[in-house]
C-alpha cells in the first residue's frame, strides 16, 4: 500500500536541544522523519551537524546535510552589512526565516518526498474557524516565544509546518531530551547571531568589506562636537555603552547621519517617538489592512507589546501610531503586530516620528 505522503516530515535540526526534542516528538505522531542540518556557514566546524546525526542514529531516522552558505551569505549576511552601512539596525534572524530556512527547507522537503517541515520553534498554529485561515499564535512558554520571528510566514507555509514545542515550556522540553539520552541535552542556547558569536558587529563589518569603519563626530543636539567615535555604523539607536564619552550625565545615541558620518547624542528623553512606518508588510490572520486596526505591536524581540493603531498608507506601507511613546524604536527592525496572543502580521520600520512630527 502506497504511503501517504502528509504522513511524513522533515525536521530541521540545528544540532541543538530544541530541533532534537521536535525530532522526536514528530516521529512519536507516527510520521516517517528525516533529518537535516542547513550548513549556512561557510567557517562551520561541523559540531552542529555532528550533534543533529548523533540525535538521528538515536531515533533511527535518516539524516542529511543541506549546503545553503553562499545563498546564506548573500540573503542574510550582505543585507546585515548594508542596512548596517545604511544607519540601520538589520534582524537577520527574521531575514534568514523569511529568505533562508523556510524556502529551502520545503524545497528539500519536496526533493525527498516529505510534506512536513518540523522545526523547534516556540510558536503554535492553528486555524481559524470563521475564515479559513492560518493562524501563527505565541508558545505556551512566553519567555520562549518566537513568533515575532515568524512573522513573514506565508498561508502556504504555515499549511505544511510543524511546531511541536509550540505547547511546552523549555524545562519539559531539556527533561526529554535527558530521558532520551541525547547528546546535547544540556547544551547551552545560541543567545547571538550565529555568524557573529561574540557580538562585535563593527568587527564583523569591517572583517566582511575588507574596510575599516571611517571615524567621525560624536555631536550633541545642538550639533556641537563632543567626542570622535570609531565608526558610525558601529552604533545603535538607545546604545548608552562603549561610547567613552564623559558629559557629567548618561548619554544616548540618539541619532545617525551616515554621509556626514555624524553620531548624535543625548538625553534618554531624546529617544522617545510615537510614530512609525514600516513597510514589506506580510499579514496572517488576514488578507490585508483595509482601514485602522488597534493592536498591541512589538519593536523588539525582548519587548512587552504596546497598544497602538496601524493606517494603511500609499504603497502598501503602514504607519503605526502608539498609545504611548515608544523607547528607542530602530529602522531596519521588525514591527510586529499582535491581537491577543495571535500574530496579525508585520513589517520592517522604516522611518520614525518623535511626538513634535519630526523624524528622529
Amino acid at each position: 500500500m502506497r504511503e501517504n505522503r502528509n504522513q511524513s516530515a522533515l525536521i530541521a535540526m540545528s544540532g541543538g536541544v530544541d530541533s532534537s526534542a521536535a525530532a522526536y516528538l514528530a516521529q512519536s505522531e507516527g510520521l516517517r522523519c528525516q533529518g537535516v542540518t542547513m550548513r549556512l556557514l561557510e567557517d562551520d566546524d561541523g559540531r552542529n551537524a555532528a550533534d543533529a546525526e548523533s540525535v538521528c542514529r538515536r531515533l533511527g531516522i535518516p539524516f542529511s546535510t543541506l549546503d545553503v552558505a553562499a545563498e546564506f551569505r548573500e540573503a542574510v549576511m550582505e543585507k546585515f552589512v548594508r542596512v548596517y552601512q545604511a544607519g540601520g539596525t538589520p534582524n537577520p534572524c527574521v531575514d534568514c526565516n523569511r529568505c533562508m530556512k523556510f524556502s529551502r527547507l520545503m524545497d528539500a522537503a519536496d526533493d525527498a518526498g516529505l510534506y512536513y517541515v518540523v522545526t523547534g520553534h516556540y510558536a503554535r498554529i492553528e486555524r481559524d474557524r470563521k475564515t479559513g485561515r492560518l493562524l501563527l499564535n505565541k508558545a505556551l512558554d512566553a519567555g520562549r516565544d518566537q513568533s515575532y520571528f515568524l512573522y513573514t510566514l506565508t498561508q502556504g507555509q504555515l499549511e505544511r509546518i510543524r511546531f511541536p514545542l509550540g505547547g511546552m515550556e523549555k524545562r519539559q522540553v531539556r527533561e526529554l531530551a535527558e530521558r532520551l539520552g541525547f547528546v546535547n541535552a544540556r547544551r547551552r542556547d545560541s543567545q547571538d547571531i550565529c555568524f557573529i558569536p561574540d557580538g562585535d558587529y563593527g568587527a564583523f563589518i569591517e572583517a566582511y568589506t575588507g574596510r575599516t569603519l571611517p571615524p567621525g563626530d560624536f555631536l550633541d543636539q545642538e550639533g556641537r562636537v563632543v567626542g570622535r567615535h570609531r565608526g558610525a555604523a558601529r552604533y545603535t539607536l538607545g546604545q548608552r555603552k562603549g561610547l567613552g564619552l564623559s558629559m557629567g550625565e548618561p548619554v544616548y545615541v540618539c541619532g545617525k547621519d551616515m554621509a556626514a558620518g555624524a553620531v548624535t547624542v543625548g538625553p534618554e528623553s531624546a529617544l522617545y517617538a510615537r510614530e512609525i512606518l514600516a513597510e514589506d508588510l506580510n499579514w496572517i490572520s488576514m488578507e490585508g489592512l483595509t482601514g485602522p486596526l488597534q493592536v498591541r505591536t512589538k519593536t523588539r524581540s525582548r519587548q512587552a507589546e504596546q497598544p497602538a493603531v496601524v493606517f494603511p498608507e500609499a504603497g502598501g506601507r503602514v504607519r503605526v501610531v502608539f498609545d504611548e511613546p515608544q523607547r528607542a524604536v530602530t529602522p531596519g527592525q521588525a514591527a510586529v503586530f499582535y491581537e491577543g496572543e495571535r500574530v496579525v502580521g508585520g513589517g520592517t520600520i522604516t522611518e520614525i516620528f518623535k511626538e513634535d512630527g519630526h523624524e528622529l
